[in-house]
């Protein structure tokens, strides 16, 4: 398993500027919750999960299977 950012360098800028403003919070998400906070539970879930590869929910992270 390997997580690795998000190769479209724009996504990334814009996603960080968002986790920024709300305090590392996921700019995808209304609340204001310890379980949106980056790297939300969502995403560790789906890490978790061995059968998983694909992006987070803001697109920001991607697991791949793969090392």
């Amino acid at each position: 398993m390997k997580i690795t950012l998000n190769p479209d360098e724009e996504i990334v800028k814009l996603i960080r500027e968002g986790l920024e403003k709300k305090g590392g919070y996921c700019p995808c998400r209304r609340e204001i919750i310890p379980e949106n906070k980056c790297m939300c539970k969502e995403f560790r879930d789906q890490i978790a999960d061995p059968a998983y590869e694909g992006f987070c929910h803001c697109m920001l992270y991607y697991k791949s299977l793969e090392d």
